[in-house]
């Protein structure tokens, strides 16, 4: 306190005798420290707003936090020997026949929507290769099975018909056939009429075909879907790369190497009942007269026997050729 009062006396003396200018700027600079030290009360005695304390706590606790999840959980989780999810045991022989058992009772029962399910389980799932060809083509046939019927799955949508839609447009929009969706709701003709239910399937379809195995897989939405065996060209004469189906044509004409026409049902004729051209694209180099179709000589399918084309049996390239929409990706692989 003497101090204090020391100081105040020698600032008191001081602005006695000191001029009037002098005066007037301590009187200011009095008054100016006493707003401030008010401000600062009424904020707080620490002379910062009183939530200051707690949110400068509260940081502290979140970067400490984050600090020890780094150091010790995340760095735990990630380092080379941290365990992996565990994978399901794969499915022995015997577990698969078993299964194969279920899937073909269900399909006696016309329960298809189970026995797809079972199936798709143990294709992903057999460690025996037989379990899986043979869950290969039960697969194949229920999804076609599923898909060729008014029966709903996964890849179909419930569409109700508005005014003004034809079946052209939803098909495009739906990337499948006309065919296809008068196929799925038992359509006699290509009329439909507002308020009409329809199932309309919309997945994205792709064709792998290989020339070693001489077989063309149909995929859903990059899953497997069907299988066929088909013949190839002979000295392995088949292009390989991607294409699209660039055109489908029904009961189809065959052009002779010389440039003459044998319309179709002449015993010349080797395209079968239908013809699917396959256009080339990104690097793959252009070709013409290149595509699917079916054969007259069915003793030919499973070999490389064609003159570069890839042929189907006819009812086999029938259903693709119901199935499969103009633009459909195809890769043909060695």
């Amino acid at each position: 306190m003497l101090y204090i009062g020391s100081v105040f006396c020698f600032v008191n003396s001081i602005t006695c005798a000191a001029p009037p200018g002098a005066i007037n700027y301590w009187n200011k600079k009095m008054v100016f420290d006493r707003e401030l030290n008010d401000n600062l009360t009424l904020m707080g005695k620490d002379n910062g707003p009183r939530y200051i304390g707690p949110l400068l706590a509260l940081l502290v606790i979140v970067i400490i936090a984050a600090v020890v999840y780094y150091a010790f959980i995340h760095r735990a989780s990630t380092a080379p020997g941290a365990a992996e999810p565990a994978e399901k045991p794969a499915i022995s022989a015997k577990a698969g026949q078993k299964i194969l058992g279920v899937v073909k009772s269900l399909v006696e029962s016309n329960d298809l929507v189970s026995a797809r399910r079972q199936c798709q389980d143990l294709l992903h799932g057999a460690s025996d290769q037989a379990a899986q060809a043979e869950a290969e083509q039960l697969l194949g046939r229920i999804n076609m099975g599923l898909l060729l019927s008014l029966a709903p799955m996964p890849e179909k949508i419930e569409y109700v018909v508005k005014s003004g839609d034809i079946l052209e447009r939803l098909a495009k929009e739906n990337g499948t056939t006309v065919d296809l969706i008068r196929k799925c709701n038992a359509l006699d003709g290509k009329i439909i009429h507002p308020g009409d239910r329809l199932r309309i399937f919309n997945a994205r379809l792709s064709i792998v075909i290989s020339k070693s195995r001489n077989d063309l897989l149909l995929k859903a939405n990059d899953a497997f879907f069907k299988r066929y065996r088909v013949g190839t060209g002979k000295f392995g004469n088949t292009p390989v790369g991607t294409f699209i189906v660039a055109d489908k044509i029904s009961e189809p004409p065959w052009w002779r190497p010389d440039g003459k026409m044998i319309p179709f049902g002449d015993k010349e004729n080797v395209l079968g009942t239908r013809w699917m051209s396959l256009s080339a694209t990104g690097e793959t180099p252009k070709l013409r007269g290149y595509g699917i179709h079916g054969t007259w000589e069915p003793e030919t399918i499973g070999k490389q026997a064609s003159a570069g084309c890839v042929r189907m049996h006819n009812a086999e390239v029938e259903e693709l050729f119901l199935v499969v929409p103009v633009g459909t990706p195809v890769t043909i692989v060695e």
